[in-house]
């Protein structure tokens, strides 16, 4: 069998792998591109797309409730779930359907099929037609991550849901139990509490939203509560028992104590294992660290000519964290100089109802590190535009070094906060201060006003609050 040569070949669709593919064909590389699934990966097909497109229904199911705050009528307003999640996935395939486009308008060779490394410099591309040799100098692992299952909370499509099973829900949940509260646990809680699910949240650490500031996560915690939520931390499922054509009891272990509950549904996310197996990652010497390929700050893997990018290659587990390495090994590859990732300035975004969004270090992180702070707060109450919208409930907090000024970390609650985010991030990235962003004039009225105010407080110089 003859092989093919290139210059580069990318394993992986999703975020990482596409915009590599991309980066390195706009600088006149030869390219290749493998998927064993859909163009897209996870992020556009049963990731951040669909679910974002599903929480624009949640929202807006809510907003209909509150018509009467806005001086409009809404009667006999109810919900159709099939067609909610028609919406979503047609969201998703018309984005997939433009990856395709972008492919061969960049002129990437695209192979539907499986990949597999049997030596260096060679993939080995199992497709319905057959085996596909091809070799390049390059070769760009992307291929991502899937849920973790733990042992006894395993899915099974009908009493427990991977994300997957929630993505494309065949029922509304009446009693739901989620399984971790991070992202993806606490969206889907989010979604299906708005549209009327009892939801409880079971969450091992200390509080949800563990990755998040502390007083973020309190806030959040006391809104999601307020909306009916039940929120059990320091908690552990330790069994589920399942009923067919039931329901599930899961045995709740808290505080030393197990209680056992009923629920009809229960979705597991308790985060993710990196796609590392059946490629011959071992044979070739590549270091393998719980299930993350281990790398250097320019996503080397230590094999010749063999890079890792997005979440295969570990935290924090983002799209666009997958896309901006991508684009760095791409130019890499190219002979370009660019600069290494600093994962401090990468924000995180979470699309519950409040949203959560933050970036850099929290405040009990930056103390940890031997910073002493200056810390800014505002809350939405105190925001002209906020309370226009109908969203008063919200807070901006800045952390600042109180020697330098310089930003380290910004930490967000509330409507919008995932759009907000990226002033604070532009400003990290350009090592900005707290002058500048005080001599910054915001917009009024606009929700970003408050981060100007969060700054002013930091120092002592709020004038709204």
């Amino acid at each position: 069998m003859a092989s093919q040569s290139f210059d580069v070949i990318v394993i992986g669709a999703g975020p990482g792998g596409y915009v590599a593919a991309i980066r390195a064909s706009q600088l006149g590389l030869k390219v290749a591109i493998v998927e064993r699934e859909n163009l897209g990966g996870i992020c556009l097909n049963w990731g951040c797309i669909p679910t974002k497109a599903l929480l624009r229904s949640a929202e807006v199911f809510h907003l209909m409730h509150r018509a009467k705050d806005f001086g409009l009528k809404a009667d006999g307003i109810g919900y159709d779930l099939p067609a909610v999640v028609a919406r979503s996935r047609a969201v998703a395939k018309q984005l997939s359907g433009g990856i395709g486009h972008l492919m061969k308008k960049n002129k990437v060779t695209v192979f539907m099929g499986t990949a597999h490394l049997p030596k260096q410099g060679v993939v080995s591309v199992k497709t319905d037609k057959g085996t596909e040799e091809l070799t390049a100098k390059s070769i760009i692992l992307a291929t991502g991550a899937r849920a973790r299952e733990l042992p006894g909370l395993e899915a099974d499509g009908d009493l427990v849901w991977s994300y997957r099973h929630a993505l494309v829900a065949s029922r509304m949940p009446t009693k739901l139990l989620v399984i971790g509260s991070g992202a993806i646990g606490i969206e889907f809680a989010s979604f299906f509490n708005t549209l009327g699910a009892d939801t409880t949240v079971v969450e091992v650490m200390d509080r949800i939203l563990p990755v998040e500031d502390a007083e973020i996560s309190a806030f959040a915690k006391k809104q999601f509560v307020k909306q009916g939520m039940k929120i059990l931390e320091k908690a552990a499922v330790k069994k589920l028992d399942r009923k067919p054509g039931q329901g599930v009891t899961a045995h709740i272990e808290q505080d030393g104590k197990v209680t056992t509950q009923d629920f009809d549904t229960v979705i597991s996310a308790v985060g993710i294992v990196g796609n590392v197996e059946d490629l011959g990652l071992e044979a070739l010497g590549v270091k393998i660290d719980r299930t993350h390929v281990v790398t250097d700050e320019y996503c080397r893997t230590g094999v010749e000519g063999l890079f890792a990018i997005g979440d295969i290659a570990g935290a924090p587990w983002l799209a666009h964290k997958a896309s901006h390495e991508g684009v760095m090994v791409a130019e890499l590859i190219a002979g370009k100089h660019p600069h290494p990732i600093k994962p401090n300035s990468i924000a995180g975004c979470t699309y519950c109802h409040p949203q959560v969004a933050s970036v850099g270090l929290t405040e009990a992180k930056a103390q940890e590190q031997g910073y002493e702070v200056k810390v800014g707060r505002f809350p939405f109450i105190g925001n002209g535009k906020a309370i226009a919208l109908g969203e008063p409930e919200g807070l901006v907090k800045t952390v600042f070094d109180a020697k330098t000024g310089e930003l380290l970390g910004a930490h967000m609650v509330g409507a919008e906060v995932t759009e907000l985010i990226q002033g604070y991030v532009i400003g990290r990235t350009l090592e900005t201060t707290e002058e500048d962003l005080m001599n910054t004039v915001f917009p009024h009225p606009t929700l970003s006003e408050m981060m100007h105010e969060a700054v002013l407080d930091a120092y002592g110089r709020a004038l709204h609050f």
